[in-house]
């Protein structure tokens, strides 16, 4: 009876293995077991930053509508045009009105000042 040679797979996982971790440094990218550790562990930060990225990106058009704001009228605050926006009816998500606060001054004015007249 012939010899099975068993190598083949081992082989193509090793080489997966060592093609995740390209770039990274000193043994972690070519001992297969210091690898593998180190391309789990990278496998897992990337998971979870996934949700981290949608929560900072969250944050900044925040910060960027309450700069926007300000910058309109003083007196108000971000929480108060948020309300203001509810009251009114107004229906844009945060990442439009970021982006409208930055590109477009002339309408975000108008929206702020739709949201202002919703609360008095």
């Amino acid at each position: 009876m012939s010899r099975v040679k068993r190598g083949v797979t081992t082989h193509a996982r090793h080489a997966k293995i060592r093609k995740a971790a390209k770039g990274y440094s000193g043994r972690r990218k070519n001992v297969v077991r210091v690898a593998k550790q180190a391309v789990d562990k990278a496998l897992q930060y990337q998971t979870r930053d996934r949700k981290t990225r949608k929560r900072n990106f969250r944050s900044l058009w925040i910060q960027r509508i309450n700069a926007g704001v300000r910058a309109v009228d003083p007196e108000m605050t971000y929480s108060r045009f948020i309300a203001g926006l509810t009251k009114s009816g107004i229906e844009v998500d945060r990442k439009v009105l970021s982006d409208l606060a930055i590109h477009e001054p002339e309408a975000f004015g108008a929206v702020v000042a739709k949201a202002k007249a919703a609360l008095a």
